[in-house]
């Protein structure tokens, strides 16, 4: 099948390397020329296992190409994807422009019958708005379908190609079943695909985000909880998780949620909802608790060091909203970073694969290290925001020679604090006793 996806994006690049893999022809399309050229020389503008070389292995074989003649995508292309960003608006609203932009252009390109695909995630109504935007510029037939993506970072590969299921919004049975078809490599150990009215599957991606995120700070309260009553929030989950209702997956309690989705998407289905009288009166408390869980690390140390961290230094171990992926958008390691300078503090910081985003999100605020444990040198303190691998198993004896003060503040319940104590650590943990 022949494809055109619009944007090049974390969903779009995605996408199209995915369809391309699976043998059908992708034209992806960016108003980016820069971002363009730099994907044609190979350089791919975002951190994600196994996406690089399925890229230049599509590439070579022909079967994906990138430019930013979205005229010649469409006419050449019979399903078309808009992947580009709905970027929160002031008042939390997901921002359409890009996406209606998109499909204007569409529109004015078109040759003939098209599907178009809304793979970005977009309110209800979005559909109509897209539709009414293409109609404005071509006569040409087209269906407009919305596609909510799934695709976690770290693992968006293996969610793309081995989906739990796939979501079809669309009321033309015979564009169900093109899509179907399009689909179908990747569900065939049979997870399902699911086709409902399109109203329904653009709402179906916020209410997965929104109770994704109401676990994560459910998990939260009960960890501040625990840690107010000497309970272990690691037993707590396991004593809850195994109950088959509940189940384990996003139970983890932490220094709160970021990333693309969670932030933006709980903000949009709350505003989705009071723009249509309703309310949503959990999601608010979920942000409410989410933001407060950026600050616990900050308050552990504060703390800890009697309410001063001026003239301090600090090391942050992770700077990625999590683990596999670049992407720092609402990081909890922000938030901190930003609380630790306004005390008046220093922060040395380390991150895998984040430093360069950073250093475009904040600048040159902080010290960036290549490696974990230059970033302790001379540290009063170390903060881990992020659980990489690399940062579960380190050298704690080379790590107490090299900082001031052997403290640990662990926003992601990385380490045994039996271990710690023996290695003359103090450690402070989320909703479980520490060593103090």
């Amino acid at each position: 099948m022949k494809i055109a996806v619009v944007g090049t994006g974390y969903v779009g690049i995605v996408a199209g390397t995915c369809f391309a893999e699976s043998g059908n022809t992708v034209i992806c399309v960016d108003v980016d020329e820069a971002k363009v050229q730099a994907l044609k020389d190979g350089k791919i503008p975002i951190y994600e296992p196994g996406l690089e070389e399925m890229v230049l292995k599509n590439v070579e074989e022909q079967r994906l190409s990138f430019t930013t003649d979205i005229d010649t995508a469409v006419k050449e292309s019979l399903v078309i994807f808009i992947a580009v960003g709905t970027p929160p608006d002031e008042d939390g609203s997901a921002d359409l422009k890009h996406v209606l932009a998109a499909a204007g252009s569409i529109g004015r390109a078109m040759n003939g019958y098209k599907i178009i695909v809304d793979k970005s995630t977009v309110p209800v109504g979005t559909a109509r708005k897209v539709a009414a935007a293409i109609s404005a510029e071509t006569t040409h037939p087209f269906n407009v379908v919305s596609n909510p993506e799934f695709l976690k970072e770290g693992a968006a590969i293996d969610d793309f190609m081995k989906p739990d299921r796939v979501v079809i919004g669309t009321d033309d049975p015979r564009v169900s079943e093109i899509m179907k078809e399009l689909y179908s490599p990747f569900v065939r150990t049979g997870n399902p695909i699911i086709v409902m009215d399109v109203a329904s599957a653009e709402l179906t991606k916020y209410a997965a985000n929104a109770m994704l995120a109401t676990r994560i700070s459910f998990m939260n309260e009960i960890a501040n909880i625990c840690d107010q009553v000497g309970a272990d929030v690691t037993k707590v989950r396991v004593g809850i998780g195994t109950d088959s209702r509940i189940g384990m997956p996003f139970l983890f309690p932490g220094c709160g949620y970021g990333g693309s989705c969670f932030p933006k998407d709980s903000r949009a289905i709350i505003s989705t909802a009071e723009e249509n009288g309703a309310k949503f009166e959990i999601m608010n408390a979920v942000e409410r608790v989410n933001n407060e869980q950026k600050k616990i690390l900050f308050n552990k140390a504060m703390s800890f060091f009697d309410g001063d961290l001026s003239g301090k230094t600090f090391a942050v171990w992770g700077l990625a909203f999590k683990a596999k992926t670049d992407d720092v958008r609402e990081a909890s390691a922000l938030v901190l970073i930003d609380q630790l300078l306004e005390a008046g503090a220093k922060v040395r910081a380390h991150d895998p694969e984040a430093i360069e985003t950073t250093q475009r999100e904040i600048g040159d605020k902080v010290d960036y290290f290549p490696h974990a444990y230059e970033a302790l040198d001379g540290a009063d303190g170390l903060f881990v925001a992020t659980e990489w691998n690399e940062f579960r198993n380190p050298d704690f004896e080379k790590m107490k020679a090299t900082m001031n003060n052997a403290v640990i503040f662990d926003g992601r319940n990385l380490y045994n604090p039996t271990s710690l104590e023996e290695a003359g650590f103090k450690y402070f943990r989320i909703g479980a006793p520490g060593v103090a």
